[in-house]
């Protein structure tokens, strides 16, 4: 090996920050394998290159024996006592074996050593670059597709989008920019491999918080997401702040922070409700935009019985139970929605002692 090799394994420590003594003793393990496959041997040996020079020995090891069975693993006493007076029987004798065309085959494992050890460490970098963006936002290019998903180029690697994972009716075409949720980040032995959504409930929280200043700062905290991607989500948020109000703050001036995230999501219908303690009032939000009389909660079964209005009960429900599931979703309890006149007729509830209660949410379309 010359000077400029070892200048060269210098540069690769400093550049691409690969240990150079880790580069030297995976190269030696190397020419150990290769010395023994080329030269047909099946000695025992230690190669040594020097950290300084370059220059590469091959040393056999063997064991110093009275009696020599196999002269490829062992040595006499007195053979061994010609290198150096001090060796004992059991003691290991090394032997320099170097062959006179080594530095041929020596420069060819290193390179392909070397090449190894670049390609995992740019794998490494790349996985630690985006492991810790895992449950964040990316933008790519639109690359390639097959027949399951969509490449999206993110620059120093290609990440995968299911077709799974895109919204219905959502077509992109090459060249396209596509923001989309990173789902999971898995370092495999082709190098790291990294999955995007565009229908995780992540991706809608992310983009919350990256429009709205009040909860990237800390005030307003989103407390849960509902969603069903394409068509309707709902997010209730707090506020740490009495005189900062959550659901405007997420509005913004003239309904432009909402606007710019359901136009990122193709139109998708957005609910912004107010997150409560008292689950009567939080699951009355979670209906916005029906009007609600009463919730009657059942602790025991963490259920939760609501009246509204009769004209407002398909409303309720939603297209397909749309709305009382997503509310269910949001709460994380079951909702039970009857009708003022069912909830008459069922429970004998006279339709005087109600009015609607109050409800902090807005809807956006």
């Amino acid at each position: 090996m010359s000077m400029d090799f070892i200048e060269a394994m210098n540069e690769l420590e400093r550049d691409k920050g690969i240990s150079k003594d880790v580069l030297f003793e995976a190269i030696e393990a190397a020419l150990i394998s290769s010395y023994k496959r080329n030269f047909n041997t099946a000695q025992n040996v230690r190669v040594d290159m020097n950290r300084n020079t370059g220059v590469i020995k091959v040393f056999a090891r063997k064991l110093i024996v009275d009696e020599v069975l196999d002269p490829r693993t062992e040595i006499s006493l007195h053979a061994a006592r010609e290198i150096n007076p001090h060796f004992q029987i059991e003691d290991i004798a090394e032997i320099e074996v170097t062959p006179r065309d080594f530095g041929r085959i020596a420069a060819q494992t290193a390179k392909q050593v070397v090449t190894q050890r670049i390609r995992e460490a740019e794998r490494g970098l790349i996985y630690s670059a985006f492991i810790d963006k895992e449950d964040d936002i990316v933008t790519g290019t639109l690359q390639r597709q097959d027949m399951r998903n969509i490449y999206i180029d993110l620059g120093k690697i290609e990440a995968a989008l299911p077709l799974t994972e895109l919204m219905p009716n959502e077509k992109f075409k090459h060249g396209d920019r596509i923001k989309a949720y990173i789902t999971k980040v898995e370092n495999t032995t082709k190098g790291p491999q990294i999955m995007l959504s565009r229908t995780h409930p992540g991706l809608l929280k992310r983009l919350f918080e990256l429009e709205v200043p009040e909860i990237f700062d800390g005030v307003v905290e989103i407390r849960s997401v509902a969603r069903e991607a394409g068509f309707r989500s709902k997010i209730a948020v707090f506020s740490r702040n009495d005189e900062v109000d959550p659901v405007g703050s997420c509005v913004g001036p003239k309904g432009m922070r909402v606007q710019t995230i359901v136009n990122e999501l193709r139109g998708e219908k957005i609910d912004i409700v107010r997150y409560s303690d008292q689950v009567e009032e939080y699951v009355a939000n979670a209906l916005s935009p029906s009007k609600v009389l009463e919730v009657q909660v059942y602790e025991d079964e963490k259920m939760a019985r609501v009246i509204v209005p009769d004209y407002q009960l398909s409303l309720a429900i939603g297209i397909k139970g749309q709305n009382a599931r997503l509310a269910a979703k949001l709460t994380g309890w079951k909702i039970d929605i009857k009708s003022e006149s069912q909830a008459e007729q069922e429970f004998g509830r006279p339709k005087s002692q109600a009015s609607e209660m109050h409800q902090d949410s807005v809807s956006v379309d």
